[in-house]
This record gives C-alpha cells, structure tokens and sequence, in this order.
C-alpha cells in the first residue's frame, strides 16, 4: 500500500469511526408505566396501545423537532413497589425525557415523587385519586379526572335516577377503590342517601359469599363498588347468583371488557351501571385515530386515547419549548395552555388537573358493551 492510499485510507476510517454517533438517530424516549401483567393486565393494555399510537402518528409527521418518540415499557402491575422500581429505572437507567403514568393511583403516587427528585414531566391518563396531584409536585398533570368529581356524578345518579335511599358502599381496599368509594359515599350522604353499611374486599380473594350475604341482610336498594374489574365482576356475578337484583353501581375501574369474563358473562354483567370519562371515541377529534385503529383491528375503548391524548400534551410540550426537558418548565407550560388532543381541545389548572369534568354514566348490556345513559 503506497503512503497516498495508506493516508487516504486511514483519513476515511477515522471519519466513518468520528461521524458515527453524530449519525446515530436520537430518540425522545418516553417512558410508559403501566400493569403490563397481573389482575389489572388489561388496563395496561390500553395505555400501550393508546402512547405506541401516537408516537407513531407523531413520528410519521416528522416527530419533535425532527427527533422520532420512543416507547419505553416499565411494567408495574399495579404494585406500588414495583411502580418505585420502573420509576428508578426509567430514571437511572433509561434516561427517559417523560413518563405517560401510571395506571393505579396507588402506583403513580409513589412513582411521580421520583419523578418529581429527577425532574421529569409525568402525565397520568388514568390516575384518579385527588392526592396525585394535591402534594405540590410541579411535574406532574392528569389526563383524566378526580375521585371527587366521579363520586359526586356516582351519588347525585343513585340519588335522583336510581331512587336509593339505603346503599352499600364497598371497596377493593387499594387506594384507587378506597378513594372512589370514600368520595362517592360522602357525596350520597350530602343528598340524604344513608350509607347503612361499608366494607372491603381484598384483591384476588375469590369467595365473596359472606359479604353478599351482609350485603342481603342490610336491605339495601343499591350497591356501590370502587375498584376494578376482577373483584367488580366477581362481585355482582356472587349477588346475582344468590338471588340479588339490586342495581350495582361502579366506576372507571371496571371500563373493560374483561369485566363481563370476570362476571360469568353478560347475564350477569347486564346491566351494572359505571361511571367513567365521557367517551373519546364519539369526539369529532377522534375519528381519524378510532378509524385507523380498528383497521389495525385494535379497540380504541377504555383508557387507550387517555394514554394517546397523554402522549400529545408531552410532544406539545417538546414542540414548544425546543430542547427544553426540566420537567417543571415543560408542566407549567401545559398548565397554561390549551392543547388539541384526540380527547378534543383540553386546558388544565394550577394542580394540573383538566378543567372540565367529563364524567358520565353507563350501562353495561346483554351484548357485553357498556353505553352512556346520560
């Protein structure tokens, strides 16, 4: 090899070697916290099918500021230890720029503290526990609504539509459940409904035999679940098996079709009433997202556009403030700007939680499908 080649040869190497990582793509990776396994497995679906949706419609559009979105898994299961641990490693390891997060209030409470130390945005589509976001964290917004503001929906609908003077208010003893409960029972005793009998049930318990049976010698004219669905649907399949025909009231937490596989079915998933977001999928401004995810034969229901609309506000964020990634700059300017989402155009206030309330009621009927009544 003669010396011009031999330089020209080394001069190439060591520009293919420098000019490599400068071509490597940069990501804006977000991380998702969620119960991709356990009892609450399918939740988690939703939130990954509704942030991979939309970090793919973001990407083909050009991404943020040229820079393509990144899903990164953290599976909780619903556990608030396991939450701390995805948490520390999406921030140690995964060096995420935000977190879409978590599902249960009791994993996203502990969680969005780490988040918070780190200072990295976090946005919870699903979270409804009023403590979320009542602890003066500045990273942290909601998507979705309150307990107190589903529980005043739950009453005032037990209260004028259902007619119920005496009710039963049970929980799952998680602090989602418990918060839900606790709201929707304050809210029914302010309306004169009298609250004659309050108990729990523990997760993955099986036999909820004894409990119906208090439920029965209460005499009371409807029951109220907060909690999710593999106890709720295991539940109101043990009061129908023993004669009860009361109505059943619940809440968000029961928002899918895994419900009715819990309950034995809609023979006795019909007509369970539940309060939950008003559905996204009959917005105008979710149309094109609802139609292309069921081309892909995907179910855009339950929390999966909460997680898509999540996505949105982080990458709206990103967009306005380039390069930006302090994690309470990039809250503070949700806080104070509207943004157009799949959800339609939300705004949020200074605890960071939307300024409407968007719940409303739904039946669950005989084809295994939950509708609004109002």
């Amino acid at each position: 090899m003669n010396k011009g080649f031999k330089k020209l040869f080394i001069t190439a190497a060591l520009a293919t070697a420098f000019s490599a990582p400068a071509m490597a793509e940069e990501f804006i990776k977000i991380g998702l916290g969620a119960p991709i396994t356990g009892g609450s497995a399918a939740f988690g679906k939703q939130l990954l099918l509704g942030a991979e949706a939309a970090a793919e419609a973001i990407n083909a559009k050009g991404g943020v500021h040229g820079k393509k979105i990144k899903i990164i898994q953290g599976d909780d299961a619903c556990e608030p230890k396991q939450a701390v641990a995805v948490a520390n490693r999406f921030v140690d390891q995964e060096k995420v720029d935000a977190v879409v997060g978590h599902f249960c209030s009791s994993s996203t409470i502990p969680a969005s503290e780490i988040y918070d130390e780190a200072n990295i945005l976090n946005v919870t589509p699903a979270s409804t526990n009023p403590r979320v976001t009542e602890r003066d964290l500045t990273t942290l917004i909601r998507v979705c609504g309150r307990d107190d503001q589903q529980g005043e929906v739950d009453a005032q609908f037990i209260q004028e539509n259902l007619k119920a003077k005496k009710i039963a208010v049970i929980n799952d003893k998680d602090t989602y459940g418990v918060g839900v409960a606790n709201a929707t029972r304050d809210a029914a005793k302010k309306l004169g409904v009298d609250v004659v009998l309050e108990d729990g049930v523990t997760r993955g318990e099986r036999d909820y035999n004894a409990l119906v049976t208090k439920i029965k010698g209460a005499d009371v004219d409807a029951v109220f679940f907060g909690g999710l669905y593999a106890e709720g649907g295991l539940l109101v399949k043990q009061l129908r098996q023993q004669g009860l025909t009361i109505p059943f009231v619940s809440v968000d937490g029961i928002a899918d079709p895994a419900f009715v596989t819990a309950a034995g079915g809609p023979q006795f998933a019909e007509g369970t009433y539940m309060s939950f977001l008003r559905d996204p999928r009959t917005d105008p401004a979710s149309k094109k997202v609802v139609e292309k995810l069921k081309e892909k034969g995907s179910d855009s229901a339950g929390f999966t556009l909460y997680s898509y609309a999540a996505v949105e506000a982080i990458a709206a964020a990103l967009e306005a403030n380039k390069d930006e990634k302090d994690g309470t700059k990039l809250a503070e300017w949700i806080k104070n700007n509207e943004i157009d989402t799949v959800l339609g155009r939300k705004g949020w206030d200074e605890k960071g939680d939307p300024k409407t309330n968007d719940f409303v009621v739904y039946i669950w009927d005989k084809e295994g499908n939950y509708v609004p009544i109002q």
